[in-house]
């Protein structure tokens, strides 16, 4: 009897339901079935862990709150660089010049490639070349536009805009010609240009550029292209003025050639009436394509409307005379790492 005596008053005493919690997460005070209260120790608070967006499972949610976190941001960034400019107002002079930004153009390696326009060696170059008799005012453009076998909507509208954007330009159908029988075709007929763009899966994704009658022939891989029913907020349809034509970024020794392959498909002397401006821009070895008209807003102030179509081209192969698959000479090929590929 003694035994279960000691038994019963070392027993635990067990937590009710009800147990209610005193203060602030430091005491916890228990009810015994005895009634008497208990004092156990102080526990530490559990906080969630970090607060993050995408762990919302509701869209409308996580919409909101994304928003309201990217205004919180800019209004920092405003807030920043108000301070930063009445800083630079009270050192006057003495302030330190502004920081240039990083960008992948001028964090570049230097291509040992570029070449000074006004070379002699380059000067010489150029004037014997192929474009050369073009740029001494001996010829006029007059180019060919055709596509590959049996094209599709979207390739033979594209065409359609180019012959609109390059002045003298002529659309022909294929109909199953070879490119060798098509080149002394045109050379007859005083053609100084061969423009071939290639189609798959209905799309335009090649295109071969030939400077007849001695070359050079280029192939181009064509992505991006924009109709100009596509673009937004596009202008009036083109006029027959001969566009102002732009060269962005063609400093290497390879770069002169392509730009001057592009600068011979346009007249040199542009009718700055019609106010169009064709822009060849290069970037990361990649050539954007657009075709503008300017609006003279006021005296100080000018306006672009882009006019279609717009496209971008990476340069595959560069080719010595006319095509020729087979038996050609090319200058440089793009050269493909076996790691970007993929079986």
């Amino acid at each position: 009897t003694e035994y279960k005596a000691k038994k019963k008053k070392n027993k635990a005493p067990k937590m009710k339901r009800g147990a209610s919690q005193e203060g602030d997460g430091e005491k916890v005070g228990l009810e015994t079935e005895g009634g008497d209260a208990k004092k156990m120790k102080p526990e530490t608070a559990t906080f969630p862990p970090t607060f993050s967006v995408s762990e919302i499972k509701n869209k409308q949610r996580r919409h909101l709150m994304f928003m309201k976190f990217k205004q919180e941001r800019r209004k920092q960034k405003m807030q920043l660089r108000k301070k930063r400019q009445k800083e630079r107002e009270a050192l006057g002079d003495k302030a330190p010049p502004k920081e240039v930004p990083k960008t992948i153009e001028n964090q570049r390696v230097y291509d040992e490639t570029t070449v000074d326009p006004e070379d002699e060696e380059v000067a010489f170059d150029e004037g014997t070349d192929e474009f050369s008799a073009y740029f001494q005012g001996l010829t006029n453009p007059k180019v060919l536009i055709t596509t590959s076998d049996r094209p599709r909507g979207k390739t033979v509208k594209f065409c359609e805009q180019l012959a609109t954007v390059i002045p003298n330009a002529h659309v022909y159908y294929r109909r199953g010609l070879a490119l060798k029988r098509i080149i002394p075709q045109c050379i007859s007929r005083n053609f100084t240009y061969l423009m071939v763009v290639n189609e798959d899966r209905h799309v335009p994704n090649g295109l071969v550029l030939c400077h007849l009658p001695d070359g050079p022939t280029a192939h181009f891989k064509v992505s991006s292209v924009r109709l100009r029913k596509e673009i937004k907020r596009r202008g009036k349809d083109p006029t027959e003025h001969y566009p102002e034509v732009i060269l962005n970024n063609f400093t290497t020794r390879l770069g002169h050639t392509i730009g001057r392959l592009f600068a011979a498909l346009f007249p040199q002397d542009p009718q700055f009436v019609g106010r169009q401006v064709a822009t060849f821009h290069n970037q990361r070895d990649f050539i954007f394509f657009r075709f503008h008209r300017y609006i003279f807003k006021n005296e100080k102030k000018v306006g672009i409307q882009e006019l279609g179509p717009r496209f971008t081209l990476k340069l595959r192969s560069l080719q010595k005379g006319t095509f020729d698959s087979k038996f050609g000479e090319y200058e440089w090929v793009l050269k493909v790492s076996l790691s970007n590929l993929t079986f």
